[in-house]
């Protein structure tokens, strides 16, 4: 007889996202490891890396991702849900390959002008002859690519390159070839989608498929395929659904303690494929993200679950100004929390 399956309380599924993000103790790790433990960070605003790392790393410093993108261990480039995220050297060609296709049938469902593949082909072939002399700046992209540009990185592989995109120039609008910043990638289209699948397994899990394909942008359909070749551990959620997890992923006991954190804009714990954690209490989520906008707020935790946003002061080294967004005020926290 096959034994009962476990059902995970929220409180489970809050401490195992915290343990995976770094948010219940810093790991002292590197960089790119860091990233691929925990899925990659949102970088649509450059200093969203720098905080969301300042809150998972133990001496993190900020020269230290800096130096990292100078290096090319990391980069920042548009990937899962046509969103720019920073990840490891090792995991952007995975990924980019996995994301592709789904990407640009997205972005021509989608688009008003009704470009077609041929078009954005013919741009990405252009702006590739022109990027083997270095990097371009977004308005000689825009030059070059003429009315494909909002689109033509689904078709050339594009990364944002050092200085830009860093907490001292945080405009991203230096771009490169991957190949040319990276070197040709080493791995092919159908490697990709199960690499994906583990780090947000890894970062995020235990998740439902559903959670799967909406963090990855790949169809429903595809991420069965990869759930079915990978080893997997199942659970139940408290409403009945199967949640699927790497064997020996951490899953602490619900009453860890967990600390205060800050978390950058558009930080991946809040968004709606996590929303089964808890992290992010729902009637707080419309003072959280404004997806008119779209606009997200800075957010700090207490006790694992979103409490209030925070501002930095004027003045160096000043700790956040705090907004309170529950029923409660917590401390004001200082620089060490």
């Amino acid at each position: 007889m096959a034994g009962r399956v476990r059902t995970l309380t929220t409180r489970d599924l809050n401490r195992a996202l915290l343990a995976r993000q770094f948010l219940l103790e810093p790991a002292r790790t590197s960089i790119p490891r860091a990233l691929e433990r925990i899925g990659g960070i949102q970088a649509q605003y450059a200093p969203s890396m720098y905080i969301g790392l300042w809150s998972r790393l133990d001496g993190f410093q900020r020269d230290d991702l800096t130096r990292a993108l100078e290096r090319r261990s990391v980069v920042q480039g548009t990937l899962m849900r046509t969103t720019i995220h920073l990840v490891s050297a090792r995991d952007y060609w995975p990924i980019a390959l996995a994301v592709r296709r789904a990407r640009r049938d997205w972005w021509l469902r989608v688009r008003p002008e009704k470009l077609k593949a041929a078009d954005m082909a013919a741009a990405a072939r252009r702006l590739r002859r022109r990027l083997t002399d270095g990097p371009l700046d977004r308005s000689e992209v825009e030059e070059i690519a003429g009315r494909s540009a909002v689109g033509v990185g689904l078709w050339l592989d594009l990364v944002r390159v050092p200085p830009s995109g860093t907490w001292d120039r945080r405009r991203a609008d230096l771009f490169a070839s991957a190949e040319d910043w990276l070197g040709a990638p080493q791995t092919t289209a159908e490697d990709g989608p199960e690499l994906l699948v583990r780090r947000y397994l890894s970062g995020f899990g235990p998740a439902t498929r559903n959670d799967v394909a909406r963090f990855c942008g790949i169809p429903l359909p595809g991420v069965a395929k990869v759930l079915e070749r990978i080893p997997l551990r199942s659970f139940r959620s408290e409403d009945g659904q199967e949640l699927l997890d790497l064997p020996r992923a951490p899953l602490p006991p619900p009453d860890t303690p967990a600390p205060v954190r800050f978390l950058p804009t558009w930080d991946a714990t809040l968004l709606t494929h996590a929303r089964r954690t808890g992290i992010l209490p729902e009637e707080h989520r419309a003072k959280v993200f404004d997806t008119k906008t779209p606009h997200s707020s800075p957010t700090f935790l207490v006790d694992g679950a979103v409490a209030g946003t925070w501002r930095v002061q004027e003045g160096r080294g000043a700790p956040p100004a705090v907004r309170d967004a529950g029923s409660s005020r917590p401390e004001r926290p200082g620089r060490g929390s």
